[in-house]
């Protein structure tokens, strides 16, 4: 939390009292200690001692296992060239304000599971989040994926959106790897064409919806059919408007790109997951942090934070505490 709340939170939370001003202070130094942690770890991925180091950290596997990674960005908030807005879009510059942070979570198949209630849960999982930029990512990705059993997976796994940088990145880096993209993604793309062909008429709208999406979670082939049916309807429906037609054009072209991405059948087989639900709300536990109303940071703050934050979901508090007895709560 904020270090003013912090303040009036801690005397009932931790049994003494500090200002926000000493609270902060000492976030700050902490934010220093951790980026250092972290740049250490991006070093250290780039030696082979380093790599072999890294993958000795990940739990010994009793059978194979699928790795799974999530990825996504969200935006946060900075004062970046504050005050000189006018001056800038005088020079044709438009001031950025909501940069990107990058963000993914990495587990493995064997340790997701379900609640009573079949909500998937996971047991222990790997958190990556940064300001620095896509490379910066790539090597704290990595560095991640090494602790939880990259060298020793049978299989890697990449979930996400459809986002074109996600995937350009995954070729880069990860190019073996099979890729899925998320079902309710996919759904919603569906979804504006059958808008748009029903005009709003939603009953309508999920009657032809409705075979679509069992193809897609039930055949082998499904994202094939699928778009073999939007190619029909463009090639064979007169009655369209230029928008619909421009509404299909553009799914088809959606589908062309991802269709072997949507192997949503396999991943039933296979008990993998079909969504990118963990990720999803992975991002949105960080924004309940760094979004807060009228809060606005540097980068220099934001991604000192987001490694302390990260530091602390990961259970690795101990390296900046090593006299801490026990393990700090990632929603504590």
């Amino acid at each position: 939390m904020p270090c003013a709340e912090a303040e009036k939170s801690l005397p009932r939370r931790g049994g003494c009292q500090l200002g926000s001003t000493t609270l902060h202070r000492e976030a700050c130094r902490q934010g220093q200690r951790a980026l250092a942690l972290q740049h250490a770890d991006q070093q250290r991925a780039t030696t082979p001692s380093g790599v072999l180091q890294l993958a000795k950290q990940a739990k010994i596997p009793t059978q194979p296992f699928a790795l799974i990674m999530e990825m996504d960005a969200w935006n946060i908030r900075e004062r970046t060239d504050w005050g000189r807005t006018k001056a800038l879009r005088k020079q044709g510059k438009e001031p950025e304000r909501w940069p990107w942070v990058y963000t993914a979570t990495i587990f493995r198949l064997d340790q997701r599971g379900h609640a009573a209630s079949q909500r998937p849960v996971i047991s222990e999982r790997g958190y990556v989040a940064t300001r620095a930029g896509l490379e910066a990512f790539a090597q704290l990705v990595y560095t991640e994926a090494l602790r939880r059993g990259l060298s020793q997976a049978a299989e890697v796994l990449v979930i996400a959106d459809g986002a074109i940088w996600i995937w350009n990145w995954v070729e880069n880096r990860f190019k073996r790897a099979p890729q899925r993209v998320d079902l309710y993604h996919v759904k919603q793309h569906l979804w504006s064409v059958a808008r748009e062909l029903y005009d709003q008429d939603t009953a309508q709208a999920r009657q032809w919806l409705r075979p679509l999406f069992r193809q897609l979670k039930t055949k082998s082939n499904g994202a094939e059919q699928v778009l073999g049916t939007l190619k029909e309807l463009l090639r064979t429906k007169e009655a369209m408007t230029p928008a619909q037609r421009e509404q299909l054009a553009k799914e088809i072209g959606y589908f062309t790109t991802h269709a072997h991405r949507m192997n949503y059948a396999q991943a039933k087989r296979k008990q993998q997951p079909v969504g990118s639900g963990a990720i999803e709300s992975t991002g949105h536990q960080y924004q309940v942090r760094f979004k807060r109303v009228g809060q606005f940071w540097s980068l220099a703050g934001d991604e000192a934070l987001l490694a302390l934050e990260t530091l602390r979901r990961n259970e690795r508090w101990s390296l900046l505490f090593p006299h801490a007895d026990q393990k700090v709560p990632a929603n504590g």
